[in-house]
């Protein structure tokens, strides 16, 4: 009850009861996990109400949705997957893992883009919107980040500035 609550919350978490969650098949973690997605979804919806403002067509794609010429669908495909010129990649995430999931992503996306490009057909940008702990956590996660991106790594902070600093100025119907 709201005692053991107060107690935890003054006291902190002895070990035991860490390990007592993990033996109850991580009731705790179900939760955060249940709820990572809508997390996740804050930076998705900030990146589309920034396209829209500028009056930019994009495709918005869907969770482990297939597009041609993509492993991995980007999250967005500045204006579609039939002429990708900007794709961008958008999450927020507190797990250190997730966010090296995502630089694996992204990097994969550089190499497509740069793929392409040997091929004689014309790459893409690639654009990441990120925010969270886990992104803070490594260093070198960061660095390949800001690499593959050619530094086009946006925060919800400067999320503001994404169509002004990348290829999406070029669409931009709207001021």
């Amino acid at each position: 009850g709201l005692a053991s609550l107060r107690h935890l919350a003054t006291e902190g978490t002895p070990y035991a009861m860490l390990l007592y969650e993990r033996f109850l098949g991580r009731p705790f973690a179900g939760h955060r996990d249940s709820v990572s997605g809508l997390i996740g979804e804050v930076m998705e919806n900030a990146v589309e109400e920034r396209l829209r403002e500028a009056g930019i067509s994009f495709r918005k794609t869907k969770r482990a949705e297939r597009v041609e010429g993509f492993d991995q669908a980007p999250d967005f495909i500045i204006p579609d997957e039939w002429n990708p010129r900007v794709v961008i990649e958008a999450k927020i995430t507190e797990d250190d893992g997730t966010a090296r999931d995502k630089v694996t992503r992204i990097q994969h996306l550089a190499e497509i883009s740069r793929r392409r490009r040997s091929q004689g057909q014309p790459g893409f940008q690639v654009v990441a919107c990120i925010d969270g702990r886990g992104f803070g956590v490594r260093r070198e996660d960061m660095r390949k980040l800001l690499e593959a991106t050619q530094g086009k790594v946006f925060t919800l902070k400067t999320l503001e500035h994404l169509v002004e600093n990348t290829a999406l100025e070029g669409f931009r119907s709207r001021q």
